[in-house]
């Protein structure tokens, strides 16, 4: 008779390894099985894991996991071709524990992870895909690999925005190009010195920079920086489906931003010392469909759990909760010797109180918002006009900001139009 597993959790990212740690932890035998050579050999994200999800897990994660900086200030900023308008924010609260949250890289932390879930007994095999489910009438049975089969009371599909098994279970389709964002990113070396004295940081300090402007060619989307020990993660993140319109890569875009003055003369000595592109799921309602079926659960980004609104953007923490919280519905079920959907449902319903979920449903706008172009090709060489002629003293007489506004914007959106993007962002944000 071949071996059942009580789980089996496929993809080992933060989503996976959460997962199948608490499984492990709670005495469950698990399998978790990732595609990559390595946990963490094929995942990519920004950068930046926010809030304090994983000091649930482990009290003591920052002396434990392989951290790189911790976040202690933001920065957002609105480019033109040879303008930048940025905000800036910190404060007393954020430069001491418990931080904002942490700078890190996927190749370290994954394995990290994914070592802890082994330490708890987790059986972990890489490289293996899976390529279909087994099944027992309606109910999920195990999934088969390289025309093996592995059996399980539960399995959980922790494997990324194109999730095979999320489709073959019936809990999705196909997601098309307006449901997916690109992310490029390279990993910049830099040396420690260099990165203190350039972004005005100390040996325990982090920066977490976010763009948006002329440089994405009206692509919709946006650019990022992080700050490392040694290294800067610079990338853009855009929609698929905008990418295709406006014919361009997002690699293309990802030079145009490295080449602004405004981030050029932070990163253009560096070396380039990785190079990593990923598809993400832009955030949908969480809620509107079901997360579970008969021995079957999908968590992270399968299950479309990123969040963004424009001056968030996050996937890691949901990924992170998520994976316990499919865990904390698998054991449960264990108890109840019962796999059946509605046992393994419990698990929509921890995400539905869980207080970090919640925010999916107070800015369940914000997506729609983040649609509209002028956010991309107007309002930031727009901004970055009005403030240069409001600054610029020459010895003439000056004029009302609002008189300048009328005049920057002439010929380029309505005010009515202009009303409308800020009631538009009121509902969002």
């Amino acid at each position: 008779m071949k071996e059942k597993f009580d789980a089996i959790v496929v993809g080992a990212g933060p989503a996976g390894c959460s997962c199948a740690y608490t499984l492990a932890k709670a005495g469950l035998s698990t399998l978790l099985i990732e595609r990559g050579k390595f946990p963490g050999s094929k995942n990519m994200w920004g950068g930046v894991l926010y809030g304090p999800i994983l000091s649930w897990l482990f009290p003591h994660f920052p002396k434990e996991a392989p951290v790189e900086r911790p976040i202690t200030r933001r920065k957002f900023s609105l480019l033109a071709e040879e303008a930048e308008f940025t905000f800036e924010f910190s404060s007393k609260k954020f430069s001491s524990p418990p931080y904002l949250g942490y700078s890190l890289l996927r190749a370290k932390f994954d394995r990290w992870l994914a070592q802890e879930a082994e330490k708890q007994g987790a059986l972990l095999v890489a490289p293996l895909q899976a390529d279909d489910l087994i099944w027992e009438g309606e109910r999920v049975a195990g999934i088969k690999a390289r025309g093996e089969g592995f059996f399980s009371n539960v399995v959980i599909a922790c494997d990324g925005v194109n999730s095979l098994l999320a489709e073959k279970a019936g809990l999705r389709g196909r997601l098309r190009p307006r449901f997916i964002k690109q992310g490029v990113k390279e990993l910049i070396h830099l040396s420690k010195e260099k990165i203190e004295e350039r972004f005005n940081l100390s040996e325990e300090e982090g920066l977490a920079w976010e763009f948006v402007g002329t440089f994405t060619r009206g692509v919709k989307g946006g650019a990022f920086l992080y700050t490392n020990k040694e290294t800067c993660s610079v990338g853009v993140v855009v929609g698929l489906k905008s990418l295709l319109e406006n014919k361009v890569t997002a690699n293309e875009l990802l030079e145009n931003f490295k080449k602004h003055g405004s981030i050029s003369k932070y990163i253009g000595d560096g070396k380039l010392i990785e190079y990593s592109a990923h598809l993400l799921p832009v955030p949908q309602k969480p809620f509107s469909q079901s997360f579970s079926r008969d021995g079957f659960l999908v968590a992270g980004d399968a299950a479309s759990f990123t969040f963004a609104t424009g001056f968030a953007l996050e996937g890691a923490n949901f990924a992170l909760l998520s994976g316990i919280a499919a865990a904390e519905a698998t054991i449960r079920a264990k108890k109840e010797g019962d796999f059946s959907q509605k046992t393994l449902s419990l698990y929509e319903r921890l995400l539905k109180e869980n207080p970090l979920f919640k925010d999916f449903k107070t800015f369940k706008r914000a997506p729609h918002f983040l649609e509209n172009q002028r956010l991309y090709s107007l309002y930031p060489p727009l901004l970055c006009e009005i403030a240069e002629r409001v600054l610029l003293n020459e010895g003439k007489p000056r004029k009302k900001v609002s008189h300048l506004f009328r005049e920057s914007i002439k010929g380029k959106a309505s005010l009515l139009e202009v009303l409308y993007d800020l009631w538009q962002m009121r509902r969002a944000l």
